[in-house]
């Protein structure tokens, strides 16, 4: 058991193994219990339970006193076998849902990637040779002092990397600004449409930190290690925004950031992304058939979305049910 960071989290193994300092294990159990019956349970349950009781900010932990007194519900021995082969089954059909699910999702998502890597892959003969740094003007944030940050609601978002996700932004503990300063900050606010890139770290896993600035993100301003660009009248707003969101972009800044631990990026080398663009008029054509793409992307990857939801409920369903005696 996770005693530290993922608190809670419960993995199973048969064998020998090193525990660290805050991992919790258990072991040596009675004859009148099923292993696999209590795994399930505290899979189930206890992290939902410990979240509540976890000491610490940085790094989460739990003391084994709270984990002790986790309640158990033990019926008798045949009881817990017979739970455990419905549970396996059912489990097993609710995976295999949640795979296909998943996959559906995937493709959805590479659909409408592989549109966009075409449609700046396969440029027309009359696009014109640019870069970046002829189309856009381009800010970095300012660095606001942490100590003089602020929580009221009513002060002025300060956009950090943090911030930015994929395509969205996360305000979860969101910074803010005394809104008495902000005029004083003209360089660094946001306008709507323009649109954000994180310096620092700005490829993960899940994608490109980058997203656009929507007026629910307004007022607000730019913190330091984030990039605005905000498009010159020659290049349309949206054509740009896909721009940076394609694989061209992409794998042009995986391969110039620097730095080990941390993976960052220069305004200078975001200015020097060369590419090709149509005239200003075909380039709304096409951000047109790309944003039509988009929206039944969306509304499939929501489907789905909604499938793997229902299923993860279907199964803390009948967890439930398994113990309180009702299967």
């Amino acid at each position: 058991v996770a005693g530290n960071g993922d608190v809670g989290a419960v993995k199973y193994f048969k064998g020998k193994f090193d525990a660290y300092q805050r991992t919790y294990v258990l072991k040596d159990f009675e004859a009148t219990i099923n292993v696999r019956f209590l795994f399930i349970l505290l899979h189930g349950y206890l992290k939902d339970t410990v979240a509540k009781q976890k000491l610490g900010n940085t790094m989460p932990y739990i003391k084994v006193g709270m984990l002790k007194n986790f309640q158990v519900p033990l019926p008798p021995l045949p009881e817990q076998q017979r739970i455990v082969e419905i549970l396996d089954k059912a489990f097993v059909a609710i995976d295999k849902a949640k795979q296909n699910a998943e996959q559906n999702l995937r493709n959805a998502k590479e659909v409408f990637e592989n549109y966009l890597h075409g449609v700046f892959d396969d440029k027309g003969d009359d696009w014109e040779d640019t870069s970046l740094k002829k189309e856009i003007s381009l800010a970095t944030g300012f660095a606001f002092k942490s100590k003089y940050y602020t929580t009221d609601g009513e002060d002025i978002l300060l956009l950090r990397g943090d911030n930015i996700m994929q395509g969205n932004f996360r305000w979860k503990d969101a910074k803010r600004w005394d809104k008495s300063e902000y005029d004083d900050f003209e360089k660094y606010q946001l306008q709507e449409n323009d649109i954000v890139l994180a310096m620092d770290r700005p490829w993960v896993k899940a994608g490109l930190k980058c997203a656009r600035v929507s007026k629910s993100e307004l007022p607000s301003l730019l913190v330091q290690r984030t990039a605005r660009l905000r498009n010159k009248p020659q290049l349309d707003n949206s054509f740009l925004y896909y721009l940076i969101q394609s694989k061209g972009f992409t794998d042009y800044l995986i391969d110039i950031q620097t730095g080990i631990g941390v993976p960052h990026i220069s305004g200078k080398q975001i200015f020097g992304f060369a590419f090709r663009k149509p005239r200003l008029k075909e380039q709304q054509q096409i951000v047109k058939k790309i944003n039509s793409l988009s929206v039944e992307t969306k509304k499939t990857e929501t489907l789905y979305q909604q499938k793997l939801d229902n299923l993860d409920e279907l199964k803390k369903s009948i967890l439930q049910k398994a113990f309180r005696g009702e299967l």
